[in-house]
């Protein structure tokens, strides 16, 4: 796979996402918090949050992550504007993204 660009991350597409996308993957700006990844993807992709991004996982550097536990970390610490927060993911340059949708069997 292609290495991501210095300042960047690469995000990987799989099954609907891809189609959606009609991408297989692509480079980010890093660093990026995990909680504004969907918002990110949205903007770019119309509509990808209803029909792919609600029922995927989500994976960074091979690791499964919470992005919907991290949007409201985000929110609370926006909101608390008190310097106090929990601990963020974040996406940083080098990282490596996966989009996965479920995979249905039959």
């Amino acid at each position: 796979m292609a290495q991501a660009p210095t300042g960047t991350f690469q995000v990987h597409y799989f099954a609907s996402a891809s189609s959606y996308t009609n991408r297989q993957s692509e480079a980010l700006p890093a660093p990026l918090p995990l909680g504004k990844l969907f918002d990110i993807l949205e903007s770019k992709y119309p509509g990808i949050g209803a029909k792919v991004l609600t029922s995927c996982g989500v994976s960074v550097n091979l690791e499964y992550v919470d992005v919907e536990e991290e949007k409201v970390k985000l929110r609370d610490m926006e909101a608390a504007q008190d310097g106090q927060s929990r601990a963020l993911v974040t996406i940083k340059a080098g990282d490596e993204v996966a989009i996965i949708p479920p995979v249905s069997s039959g």
